[in-house]
């Protein structure tokens, strides 16, 4: 990514990087990438949380970390180099980078020092394009692309690294429920059904999630706290089932905890009317 500097035009306060990213500049890595000297530390993705992504709406990650520059370059001139974070799962940052990453949608840098800028922005993950593998629900790691430019705009130099720390990305899960008869007698029995779902990458919907443990829980009309009454394993084909006896008015819901691969889900309270 080539970047223009704007000038804050405050003593201390050297400018304002700003940039988009070109996706070009990650389709063809050096093979032998040299090292640049510039270092990208710092590097918080998403607030050190799980980027959970569903079916069809992009999402926008945060991301911030801190630039420093070899002897020889300024953050006055981002002419000269491009530096910035992106996340993937091959085998080595230079494959990572190659295809199937996910990268900075655009960022903002600051200066802090002649050679040091604090930059932050935000990855761009579009499941319809960027993810197309449910396996691609994993630990990701993070890669740094760093290159050098010539004073005529040519590349002097590239590299692809992996840095510390790891992002994991998930599959968003949904969960729903019907709690019946309504209204019950008190005393009698109440059957709770529902689903456990998650997004689907290859299929482009959601699909039910097999014999995960889900969590009936309970709130009395007229309080907000909801509280675990038993478990139930999902079928499957996702589906949920399971009985209570009716006591009081309330609410109920299936709630799941999530996993290693799918963020968590709380269906909707459905109310039932004791008489």
């Amino acid at each position: 990514m080539r970047c223009e500097l704007k000038t804050s035009g405050r003593t201390g306060a050297a400018g304002v990087v700003v940039g988009a990213l070109a996706l070009s500049a990650f389709a063809a890595p050096a093979a032998q990438a040299a090292d640049t000297g510039i270092t990208v530390s710092r590097i918080v993705v998403n607030g050190g949380k799980s980027i959970i992504v569903g079916t069809s709406d992009e999402k926008a990650p945060p991301v911030t970390f801190r630039i420093t520059l070899p002897a020889g370059y300024s953050t006055a001139d981002p002419s000269a180099y491009d530096a910035e974070p992106y996340l993937y799962h091959g085998t080595t940052a230079v494959k990572g980078a190659d295809g199937g990453g996910l990268y900075m949608g655009s960022y903002t840098c600051y200066e802090t020092s002649a050679r040091v800028a604090d930059c932050e922005g935000e990855l761009s993950v579009d499941p319809r394009y960027d993810l197309d593998s449910n396996s691609d629900a994993t630990t990701w790691k993070i890669g740094v692309a760093a290159k050098l430019w010539k004073a005529g705009g040519g590349l002097r130099t590239a590299e692809y690294t992996t840095a510390s720390g790891t992002v994991k990305v998930k599959r968003w899960a949904k969960a729903t429920v019907n709690a019946s008869p309504e209204p019950v007698t008190k005393g009698k029995t109440i059957t709770v059904t529902g689903s456990l779902k998650r997004a689907d990458w290859v299929k482009h919907t959601y699909t039910g999630y097999a014999g995960k443990t889900v969590s009936l829980q309970f709130r009395k009309k007229g309080s907000s706290v909801y509280s675990t009454v038993k478990t139930a394993t999902s079928s499957g084909t996702g589906a949920l089932k399971t009985t209570v006896k009716a006591s009081v008015d309330g609410y109920w819901r299936w709630t799941f905890g999530g996993s290693s691969t799918s963020g968590t889900a709380t269906a909707a309270g459905d109310f039932v009317d004791v008489r």
